[in-house]
């Protein structure tokens, strides 16, 4: 077993494939195959099912995945170390972004990084705020922004700059000439939320019971796993709903999308830079967040 054979393993999970993964590493898949079976030989048992459609770890391999995350990201924060007493800025960052920030904010900024060190590697993963947390505490990422505090002893986080939500509306829809109504009114419409775990439900749900209101009495007619998914489920009437201006911005202005402000609450909310409270950071990631921070607004 070493790390190579380790990282192959990694990327047959992540991408559920043994060609798809071939292709990340630039190996053929029979060389794929026979590396992963030396991982099955040097373990004794199974760790990838290989199913009809996909590659699915087994228990076992669901385990060594978990560690194996450990292993790699431990060997780039070496390395990452090593260059930064030598005075270089180099390796690999694994971090984390909840829905919003992940798809608006933080590309930019890692263009811009990587751009300024084209010696650094960053692997940005996408999810909601609860698996984004999970990934630190487990250490598979070193660093996240999402949009919803958290309350684990474990997690750090500091506010990185302020997001402004809001009730957004298809064209055609009887309210589409309006910029606010009251939040009463809310109550009678169907209305689409996010699932369990997002920084924007949690949000939205803080943001009623700050003004009174119960969240629960909304007319709920689909919880949908996306902010992409849920901005098309309004667009094709399926409700209204709550979200980020920033990711209804380019439907707003082409005009299939219009959003209102709600008298008497508060949609404003605070993304959060998050990282592990107990662990050091690697030099590569100070550098990061340090980045992050001459780019954010005062």
């Amino acid at each position: 077993m070493d790390l190579w054979q380790l990282q192959i393993f990694c990327k047959v999970v992540d991408l559920k494939s043994f060609s798809r993964a071939g292709r990340a590493v630039h190996l053929s898949q029979p060389t794929v195959s026979s590396h992963i079976k030396d991982l099955e030989d040097h373990f004794g048992c199974r760790l990838i099912d290989r199913l009809a459609k996909e590659a699915l770890p087994t228990k076992a391999g669901q385990l060594l995945y978990r560690y194996a995350k450990k292993m790699i990201s431990l060997r780039d924060e070496t390395e990452s170390a090593l260059a930064a007493f030598k005075g270089e800025i180099k390796g690999c960052l694994d971090i984390g972004g909840s829905t919003i920030p992940g798809a608006f904010i933080l590309p930019a900024i890692i263009g811009a990084f990587t751009a300024r060190y084209p010696d650094v590697n960053i692997s940005l993963s996408i999810a909601d705020t609860r698996q984004i947390i999970d990934g630190i505490l487990s250490g598979e990422l070193e660093l996240g922004v999402v949009g919803a505090a958290s309350s684990d002893p474990g997690i750090f986080q500091r506010r990185l700059v302020e997001d402004t939500m809001c009730l957004v509306v298809p064209a055609g829809h009887r309210w589409f000439s309006k910029k606010h109504l009251t939040a009463k009114q809310l109550f009678d419409e169907p209305f689409i939320i996010r699932e369990s775990g997002s920084g924007t439900l949690k949000s939205i749900q803080n943001s009623f019971a700050e003004a009174g209101l119960r969240f629960n009495d909304l007319k709920v007619v689909a919880r949908i796993g996306s902010t992409e998914a849920l901005r098309q489920g309004i667009k094709s009437g399926m409700g209204v709903s709550i979200l980020s201006a920033v990711a209804v911005a380019d439907d707003v202005a082409a005009g299939n999308l219009q959003a209102l402000t709600i008298d008497g609450l508060n949609l404003k909310r605070d993304f959060y830079l998050t990282h592990h409270r107990h662990r050091s950071l690697s030099p590569l990631c100070q550098a990061f967040i340090e980045f992050i921070g001459s780019r954010m607004p005062e």
